[in-house]
C-alpha cells in the first residue's frame, strides 16, 4: 500500500520532482551551468558541451518556454539570439552552486576544478542555509519538514 501511495504522488506534491520535470536532464543542467558562466549564444553552447543542435534547441525551448531563460537578439540580418536568464532562472544558482559542491567533495576527491568566489573581495564562498530567526547556521541533521501552504490535502 506504501508503495502505491508513493507512486501516487504528482509533481504538485513534491517540489523537487517538479523541479526535476523542469530542469532535471543533464543536458539542461549544463546549459545552465554555461549561461550562468556567461556562455550565451547558441553555437558557443554548442562547442563547448559538445552537444546536438537540435538536442541544443528543444532544451533552450524548454527553458524559453518555461520563463527560465528569454532570447535576446543581438544580431538583425540572419536573426540571431543570446540566452539569458530570467529571474526565475537566477533562482536556480543555490541549487547548481549546491550539485556543484556535493561534486567538489564526492566526484572530485575533495580538489574542485572551479572555485566559486565573491567578486568584490576575491574570496572564496561556502553555501550555508541560514535561520532567519535564530541567525544560525543550520546543518542538514537539524532540518525537519512540514506540510507547507501548498501541500495536498490528505485523501
Amino acid at each position: 500500500m506504501a508503495l502505491q501511495q508513493e507512486n501516487d504522488l504528482g509533481t504538485g506534491s513534491c517540489s523537487i520532482q517538479a523541479t526535476l520535470d523542469l530542469v532535471g536532464d543533464r543536458w539542461t543542467l549544463l546549459i545552465l551551468r554555461d549561461i550562468f558562466r556567461g556562455v550565451h549564444r547558441f553555437s558557443q553552447i554548442a562547442t563547448d558541451l559538445g552537444i546536438a543542435k537540435n538536442l541544443l534547441a528543444d532544451r533552450l525551448g524548454k527553458l524559453v518556454d518555461h520563463g527560465i531563460l528569454h532570447k535576446v537578439p543581438y544580431q538583425e540580418r540572419p536573426l540571431r539570439h543570446e540566452y539569458r536568464l530570467t529571474p526565475k532562472g537566477m533562482d536556480l544558482s543555490p541549487a547548481l552552486v549546491a550539485l556543484m559542491g556535493w561534486g567538489d567533495r564526492w566526484a572530485a576527491d575533495g580538489e574542485p576544478p572551479t572555485v566559486l568566489i565573491h567578486d568584490t573581495c576575491g574570496t572564496a564562498l561556502e553555501q550555508v542555509l541560514l535561520c532567519e530567526t535564530c541567525d544560525e547556521t543550520v546543518r542538514p541533521s537539524h532540518i525537519r519538514s512540514r506540510p507547507g501552504s501548498g501541500a495536498e490535502e490528505s485523501r
